[in-house]
């Protein structure tokens, strides 16, 4: 199993930004998959997700700003990520729970300027 994040970097305050999860062996879109933040200092945690049926939640503070999507013929994952502020500032995985097992990115790092 590989997911590959891509789609971080450097953007100011109200920027927008579009992350990449691409994955091989394991389907996006039989799973559990998720958009997981790092900033420094912190734990990792989840952000947004989506259900193998489709469905997605997020966390109160992107709601409105933040979209997951996937592309089930490309098992990729996306986060539409607009209005971007500071504290949006950190390491974004994409994760995958395959009947209770997770898996992880490498990871990939965006910086939100003021």
């Amino acid at each position: 199993v590989q997911l590959q994040a891509s789609g971080g970097g450097l953007v100011q305050t109200g920027g927008s930004l579009t992350l990449s999860c691409a994955a091989s062996g394991i389907s996006i879109s039989n799973n559990f998959v998720g958009w997981y933040r790092q900033a420094p200092g912190n734990q990792r945690s989840l952000v947004v997700y989506m259900s193998s049926g489709g469905s997605t939640n997020s966390i109160n503070s992107v709601k409105g700003r933040f979209t997951m999507s996937r592309d089930n013929a490309k098992n990729e994952a996306y986060l539409q990520m607009n209005s971007l502020e500071p504290r949006d500032t950190a390491v974004y995985y994409c994760g995958v729970n395959s009947a209770g097992r997770e898996y992880w990115g490498q990871g990939t790092l965006v910086t939100v300027s003021s």
